[in-house]
This record gives C-alpha cells, sequence and structure tokens, in this order.
C-alpha cells in the first residue's frame, strides 16, 4: 500500500486540498475582507480543513512505516519487527477512528466549547445528590479530555449535593461531544440517606449549549431584562463573600432566567451572565430555525420516569445503559469517574447512521 496519500470516501483528501485552493483562491481578492465576519470564517473553514489534512497524511506515513516493519520481520525472520508493527496498527486503527468521530462532528457549533447545566429533578436528597454525581462525572471527563473547567454558577442543596451546577467547558469539539449528553439521567441505587437502606430512584437533567459568544449577534433590549443582586451564600448561611455580588438576570420575553454568583465582583458576575443569556438566546434561534426543540433542550422534559437517556443502576445489579444507542457497561465505577468517552462516541455514529433510538422507558 505504498505510494501516493490520496483517499476518497470519509476522507477525500483531494476534495479537501481543492478547497483549501480555493479559499486561497478567494482570499486573495482585495474585496474579500470587507466582509469581516465572512473572511473569519473562511479562514476558520481554511484551519479546519489543513488540520484534517495534515492528521490523514501523518496517518497514511504511520500505516507505511507498520507494514515496512511487517516486511523487514518477514525477510529476517525477527518477530519483535511484527510484534511492534502491530502496536503501531492498533495505534493507527485508534486514531483513525477518532478521525470518523471528528468528522460527524461538523454540525454549527460542534468545535465550540459547552456551557453545561446540570440540574436535580425528582427524588429529593437522593436527586441532588446524584446531580453532584453527575457533576463530578463531567468534570473528571473534561480533565481526561485535556478541557478547562470553570464553575459559573452552583446552588447546594440543605442536606447534600445540589440541586443545580453550570459549567463552562473550554475545548476543541466540547459542545460536539456533549451534546449527546443533553436529557435525563436516572439512578438506581440503595439510598444512602435510608435509615432503612432501600432501594431508590433518583432524577437528574444535563443541558448543554455551544459557547460562541463572539460568533452570537443577539439583539437584547434594556427594557427586556430584569436585574436582581444578591449576596452569594452556601447552607447554614455560610456566605461566599459579605457584598450582594451575585447577579440574576430576567429575561421578561422569553422567561430564561440566568445567575452567577462565581465572582466577588458584581460586574464581572453581570458579564458572565449577560453570556449565559446571549448564549441561551441563541440557542432558542437555532432550536426555531431547525425545528429540533424536543431535542437540543432537555430541559423542557420532565425530570422524572419514562423521559430518561440513560439509566445508571447500581443495585441490585451494576450497569449503565443508554436507551437510545443500547449501549451498556458492568463498569460503573469506571463510567461515574469520566470514562464516558465510548458513549459519547457511540451517540454520534448512531446518529450519523440513522439508528438512534427515543429515550424515556424502563431500561
Amino acid at each position: 500500500m505504498s505510494g501516493s496519500c490520496r483517499s476518497g470516501g470519509i476522507f477525500d483528501v483531494e476534495g479537501k486540498l481543492e478547497q483549501i485552493a480555493d479559499l486561497d483562491r478567494q482570499s486573495s481578492i482585495p474585496e474579500f475582507w470587507n466582509d469581516a465576519p465572512r473572511a473569519r470564517e473562511s479562514l476558520k473553514q481554511k484551519t479546519q480543513l489543513e488540520k484534517a489534512v495534515r492528521l490523514f497524511q501523518e496517518s497514511w506515513t504511520r500505516l507505511e512505516d507498520a507494514e515496512t516493519l511487517l516486511e523487514l520481520g518477514d525477510e529476517m525472520g525477527d518477530p519483535s519487527l511484527a510484534d511492534e508493527a502491530n502496536v503501531a496498527l492498533e495505534r493507527l486503527e485508534s486514531e483513525l477512528r477518532a478521525m470518523e468521530i471528528r468528522r460527524m462532528l461538523g454540525e454549527e457549533s460542534d468545535e465550540a466549547g459547552a456551557i453545561l447545566e446540570v440540574n436535580s429533578g425528582a427524588g429529593g436528597t437522593d436527586a441532588a445528590d446524584w446531580a453532584d454525581m453527575l457533576k463530578r462525572m463531567y468534570l473528571r471527563w473534561a480533565d481526561r479530555m485535556g478541557f478547562k473547567v470553570k464553575i459559573i454558577d452552583e446552588q447546594l442543596h440543605e442536606e447534600a449535593g445540589i440541586r443545580s451546577c453550570t459549567m463552562e467547558i473550554d475545548g476543541e469539539y466540547a459542545y460536539g461531544y456533549l451534546k449527546g449528553e443533553i436529557g435525563v439521567h436516572r439512578l438506581v441505587r440503595i439510598s444512602p440517606f435510608d435509615s432503612n437502606a432501600r432501594r431508590h430512584t433518583a432524577f437528574a437533567s444535563v443541558a448543554v449549549y455551544p459557547d460562541i459568544e463572539e460568533d452570537i449577534e443577539v439583539v437584547i433590549l434594556d427594557k427586556d431584562l430584569r436585574i436582581d443582586t444578591f449576596r452569594s451564600g452556601g447552607p447554614g448561611g455560610q456566605s461566599v463573600n459579605t457584598t450582594d455580588s451575585a447577579v440574576r438576570i430576567v429575561h421578561n420575553p422569553t422567561g430564561i432566567v440566568v445567575q452567577c454568583q462565581n465572582e466577588r465582583s458584581q460586574l464581572k458576575n453581570r458579564a458572565t451572565a449577560m453570556k449565559m443569556l446571549r448564549v441561551k438566546l441563541y440557542q432558542l434561534e437555532l432550536e426555531r430555525r431547525q425545528s429540533e426543540r424536543d431535542i437540543v433542550n432537555a430541559t423542557k422534559k420532565k425530570i422524572e420516569w419514562g423521559s430518561q437517556i440513560r439509566s445508571y443502576v447500581l443495585q441490585p445489579y451494576r450497569l449503565v445503559k443508554d436507551v437510545r444507542t443500547g449501549m451498556e457497561t458492568g463498569d460503573t465505577d469506571a463510567f461515574l469517574d469520566g470514562r464516558i468517552l465510548p458513549f459519547m462516541e457511540q451517540y454520534l455514529v448512531a446518529r450519523a447512521n440513522g439508528t438512534l433510538g427515543e429515550g424515556g422507558g424502563d431500561e
């Protein structure tokens, strides 16, 4: 398989090279730079295409190197060279799968960072604790991916866990990967809050928005806003600080509510809250255009039985099952520790192939 680095199908290197050349021709025209947003988008597209071509070319070179090792191993009768080649091929197979997954992340906003919200649902203290477990799971996943995370807002539950948490996840394709997590997550376990050690079911929801503030053009009128300030605090009156620095903004036309209390500065909290509002209004517009309101924004579903996308059973057996793809694992500890990437990838594959099932049910 030596020779030129050419491919069609899912990689289509020739097609990408032609697109790069066309973008180069466009950028050489002086009038091209008169439309700054269009020019910025074209340069972004060119960078993505060049990266895809470079990754393919590097993979092709590694494939040829592995073939050379196999041939040398046969000629020299050295099985260690064949073993080395097989290791390289396994690594290459993993890289090619990652490239195929990235190909599926080609929708609007997929490459962006993400704003992720976790909200406790039906189940009382168990649900609040479950929401906290999900928060940790996504923090661990983000850490494994090398993404940066900032907690924007967090509402603690009186007894344990959290009522809600909003976090900003900064990383390439964070939104593309996380969009498959949108929905209701169901937990079944022996409740640590039940003195009779009975089995309880708890629910929490996950909502995800693309963090693309620099590309958002949303008109927000001052008369449409109600802005409240309050003192940040936790359970039992333990204040984060002693000034009214926390900010809550209500957008009256849509009913969207955002708040931030992460910073000690009221101005910084207000700026962050306004950013969240712009992101949510932008998402609302995307939903209107795409007519996928019930898919993109899972918080519109009731956070209770019959609407879950994934079940996590810790008692009487241990199993995590995605009810849309059918994928499951018995290693619940690893999953809750953030090893969720295979489930994310399977969601993208099923979605691309048109085999994605609906959430809900008794699984």
